[in-house]
């Protein structure tokens, strides 16, 4: 029987502080809008495809939003998904890459070979170039598509790049983490360089302009640029609240009382995204696109929970694959959902945006083959039941195997160190390590790191590799009935061994050293010719006379502080 233990725990870390009240239309400090935005909207049109407006943010826990109850501010989001419909049994994946890549794609990771971690700056790999992607489906529908933000899909070659795989524009970072004003970002020791990008060169003139406020002008600065009479994709994938930790003073000003330093700091910077998306609200009333358009919200992981982020009540936390780690905030508002006001408990998952947002477009899906989403505008729009019964959260061959998984405890039939999970109905069923495993109540004590330790902690466990709960029932997986029922765990099994037959190898090829932003005047960007066989030219040059350009990084060893904090944490994870 499962032993739990109250360690360190004090309620103060589960009370909920409530947001101050504020003007809902008060100018913020991201733009300055002239009219008001909040006049009487005009009925519903149907006539018109309408214009989506995509919003991902980087690491924002389950519990970081007001509805949620949460000591953070956010009332931009929490009246958008008022009046629109919250999606309470929505999932995404444990970290950035696989979550990206299958909105894009609308495909399991297994199914473009991006199982594995992440890509990373100096990998020679990137989206599967033969995937056609969701913005390019919309443009086939007529749309003119726009990125702004991060990207993290791989650069290595230009054909990798935004610009080439459906976007008329692009502004943001191509790598997945940068600092927030001087846009560096360091891969490793004296491995760092710029990485914020226009289109598909280097925007060093941005430099020093705070990304959440930047990427909310740059999405104004489009609608306002374009006819509201001509169907508009923007996908604002915010840098936002990914370490490091930064945010202006004004709105850290505002969580003075909150003891934990990293909390603060990671409340102001929620609290900062969510004025950015009221500014973005204000710019589709402005300009006469409100009316006739869909604003999907998605979180691309659960929070960081030492780095201030907060997944309670849900176990686990980013790169994990309990509840933690893969259910995600998501909420669509838009004057054309038949039922508003409401909450849908529809199983929906990130891949299913893809034949959604592309139905709604009247993009032709007929030849769109191997898709792993459903459309599911009919059950959040109209409160009809999903057509989703499962969700592959992942097959990861390659992740560190667990010491005590065996293709015995598989039934035979799947070996159980292997590193996987599945749901399927109202069971999920996890093999291999999972990951992180407490409960974390939202760190509100003063103490850092202490704080961390205010959890409930699974004191058994160490020599299991399969779990199995009921998640209707017991959301917070505290119950695993893997023992009580072995015809569940032996049948999601097998629904693991008939994904994993149609799985691709996986892509995760060794660094590059022609990746280096030393050869690329100090910027990261793509290195590979478009042949790609071709001999690199100049590797031995002077990587001074590369470098008259190269921006100095200022924060790679506090990146690799935190890092090796990282590493430090998951050794000793239970």
């Amino acid at each position: 029987m499962a032993v739990y233990a109250l360690t360190g725990f004090s309620l103060v870390s589960l009370l909920s502080f409530g947001y101050l009240s504020w003007d809902w239309m008060k100018p913020s400090l991201v733009a300055d809008v002239a009219t008001d935005p909040m006049e009487k909207s005009l009925p519903p049109t149907f006539t018109r495809p309408p214009h989506i407006i995509f919003i991902l943010t980087d690491d924002q826990g389950y519990h970081d939003i007001g509805y949620h109850g949460s000591d953070i501010q956010t009332p931009t989001l929490d009246r958008l998904a008022a009046e629109g419909v919250k999606l309470e049994n929505y999932y995404i994946q444990p970290i950035c890459t696989p979550s990206r890549s299958q909105l894009i794609t609308g495909r399991y990771q297994i199914h473009t070979g991006l199982q594995h971690s992440i890509i990373r700056p100096r990998q020679p790999n990137c989206l599967p170039l033969d995937q056609v992607t969701l913005p390019q489906k919309l443009q086939e529908a007529g749309y003119s598509t726009h990125m702004v933000g991060k990207w993290h899909l791989g650069f290595y070659k230009k054909e990798c790049l935004p610009t080439r795989r459906g976007f008329d524009t692009f502004l943001g970072s191509l790598t997945g983490n940068v600092d927030y004003y001087t846009y560096d970002n360091c891969d490793g020791p004296d491995v760092c360089g710029y990485d914020l990008h226009e289109g598909e060169d280097v925007a060093w003139d941005q430099s020093g302009k705070y990304s959440t406020f930047l990427y909310a002008q740059r999405v104004s600065k489009i609608l306002a640029s374009h006819s509201p009479k001509e169907p508009i994709f923007i996908y604002v994938a915010f840098q936002a609240v990914h370490t490091p930790l930064q945010s202006p003073k004004e709105y850290i000003y505002r969580y003075r009382s909150m003891g934990n330093v990293a909390r603060r700091k990671y409340a102001a910077m929620v609290t900062c995204m969510d004025e950015a998306v009221k500014n973005i609200t204000w710019a589709l009333k402005k300009y006469g696109y409100y009316d006739n358009s869909v604003i999907v919200f998605s979180t691309d992981n659960g929070g960081q929970t030492f780095s201030g982020g907060s997944n309670w009540p849900l176990r686990g936390r980013k790169g994990t694959y309990w509840e933690g780690g893969v259910r995600g905030i998501g909420f669509v508002h838009s004057p054309l959902i038949k039922r508003k006001r409401r909450t849908s408990w529809a199983l929906v998952h990130i891949t299913d945006w893809y034949p959604t947002l592309v139905s709604l477009a009247r993009g032709n899906m007929s030849n769109v083959q191997g898709l792993d989403g459903y459309d599911v505008w009919p059950a959040i729009s109209e409160g009809k039941e999903s057509p989703r019964t499962e969700i592959l959260h992942n097959i990861d061959p390659l992740y560190n195997h667990a010491k005590y998984g065996s293709l015995e405890d598989g039934f035979g039939i799947w070996n159980t160190a292997v590193q996987a999970s599945i749901r399927v109905g109202e069971w999920k069923l996890l093999t291999g390590d999972p990951g992180y495993s407490d409960w974390i109540p939202p760190q509100t004590l003063t103490n850092f790191p202490g704080s961390w330790w205010n959890l409930e902690r699974l004191t058994d466990g160490l020599r299991k590799s399969v779990w199995l709960f009921n998640i209707t029932a017991d959301p917070y997986e505290r119950y695993d009935l893997s023992e009580q029922r072995p015809d569940v765990v032996r049948s999601l099994l097998m629904r693991l061994v008939h994904y994993n037959r149609t799985a691709i190898p996986v892509r995760y090829p060794a660094e590059n050293p022609r990746a280096h932003p030393d050869f690329n005047g100090g910027a990261w960007g793509p290195w590979a010719s478009e042949d790609d066989g071709e001999e690199w030219e100049g590797g031995r040059e002077s990587l001074k006379s590369r470098n008259k350009k190269k921006k100095k990084c200022k924060i790679c060893k506090l990146r690799s502080f935190f890092r090796k904090l990282n590493t430090r944490l998951m050794s000793n994870r239970i």
